[in-house]
């Protein structure tokens, strides 16, 4: 055995499977889950099939948790902006997090949102748990306790940020300073729409 292969059998679990957490979300950005298959995850590891399905079970379940460890990264991006910022240079910075995040993670984006697997059931349970934490994050800038009509409205908006973000990247277009700033132009209707509804 070389000493490579040596190391490479010495990985705690842990660390193991954080690598190939790390190998997946690599591979799923740069092709779709369905071009993608366990034969490629495994050669790319540079392990036997048998050793990726001690980790995990299927593609499916491997993928599942490559997304939720995409989530949480984005969350984390999206929310690492210093309280000491003003609530505006923190909804800029937040929506240049997401932004930068949608441009380096392109193609995985643009599978998530538009493919059969980013209807699965797991899969749509954390990219709504993403939603709801930006949504509350949001709701916490603002403070106080929001009229429905405001978490109505942050809800629209995030969807109107995801299929701006998934044309800005697919189709091209409009800069992305132009995107950005729609992006803020748009949350700022829609809060500015709420105290004028019923509640």
């Amino acid at each position: 055995m070389t000493e490579v292969a040596r190391t490479r059998a010495r990985l705690p679990i842990d660390e193991r499977r954080a690598q190939l957490l790390d190998l997946g979300r690599r591979l799923f950005v740069e092709r779709p889950y369905d071009e993608i298959s366990i034969d490629d995850i495994a050669a790319e590891a540079k392990i036997s099939k048998g050793l990726l399905y001690h980790y995990f079970p299927s593609k499916r379940s491997f993928y599942v948790e490559t997304v939720r460890v995409a989530a949480a990264d984005l969350v984390a991006r999206v929310t690492e902006t210093p309280r000491q910022k003003s609530p505006e240079e923190r909804l800029e910075r937040g929506i240049d997090a997401y932004l930068d995040y949608v441009a380096d993670n392109a193609a995985a984006y643009r599978t998530l949102l538009t493919t059969g697997i980013g209807v699965d059931t797991e899969i749509a349970a954390i990219v709504e748990r993403t939603r709801a934490v930006l949504t509350e994050r949001i709701l916490a800038e603002l403070g106080s306790k929001p009229p429905p009509a405001l978490r109505v409205a942050l809800r629209g908006w995030i969807g109107f940020v995801e299929g701006a973000s998934l044309e800005w990247v697919t189709a091209g277009g409009p800069s992305r300073d132009v995107v950005r700033k729609l992006m803020i132009e748009m949350l700022q209707a829609a809060l500015a729409a709420v105290p004028t509804l019923p509640r």
